[in-house]
This record gives C-alpha cells, sequence and structure tokens, in this order.
C-alpha cells in the first residue's frame, strides 16, 4: 500500500515537497521500481521521474531542472521536490511502485496558487 502526503495548496515559484510512504512492502524489493506520476486536465498522465531499489533516479526531461526524487529507507519513504512551481504544476500526484506500476497511491491534489 502506497500513501501520498504533502501540502495540499503551495505558492508560486516555491518548492512542492510530497512523501510517498510505503506500507506491505519495502522499497529496497529487488527489481521495483518507485516512481511519481502526475494528472491534470491539461497534460493527461505525466510520468515525473522515479528512484530504483538501488537508488539510481530517473527524470523526465521536462521535469529534470526542477525535481529531486530521493527515499529514505529508515522510514520507508521515497520523496519527491519539486522546485519553482507554477500553477501549470497543479495537479493529482500519484506515488507508483512495483515492477510494473503495479500499485499506486490514492493521489493527492496539489494546487498552486497565491
Amino acid at each position: 500500500q502506497l500513501q501520498e502526503s504533502g501540502p495540499g495548496l503551495v505558492k508560486p515559484s516555491q518548492t512542492l515537497s510530497l512523501t510517498c510512504t510505503v506500507s506491505g512492502g519495502s522499497v529496497t524489493t529487488i527489481d521495483y521500481a518507485w516512481d511519481w506520476i502526475r494528472q491534470s486536465p491539461e497534460k493527461g498522465l505525466e510520468w515525473m521521474g522515479a528512484i530504483s531499489t538501488r537508488g539510481v533516479t530517473y527524470y523526465s526531461p521536462s521535469l529534470k531542472s526542477r525535481s529531486t526524487i530521493a527515499r529514505d529507507t529508515s522510514k520507508n519513504q521515497f520523496l519527491l521536490q519539486l522546485s519553482n512551481v507554477t500553477p501549470e504544476d497543479t495537479a493529482i500526484y500519484y506515488c507508483v511502485g512495483g515492477a510494473a506500476y503495479d500499485y499506486w497511491g490514492q493521489g493527492t491534489q496539489v494546487t498552486v496558487s497565491s
């Protein structure tokens, strides 16, 4: 089970920080990846990036300059930071895990507005 947490409202130019808590599994499970995906009416589903069980990170080229994905193995969590947000970053953010996007969090709405 995956559960996203973080602020629902962020001001423009600030940094969005989200946490995904994993239960019933481990962020170090071999051959799993842990992804962040967002969804908006304008862009549909957008893959943002991922971290592997070895801690290697991958990012969407369009978001790489603003994104950081990390993990906290002691808390069984993985994290997303997105800097310098704009209203275009308003979306539902999902954390996803497994060998092939098997497990999804329920999603958390993030709105960027002043």
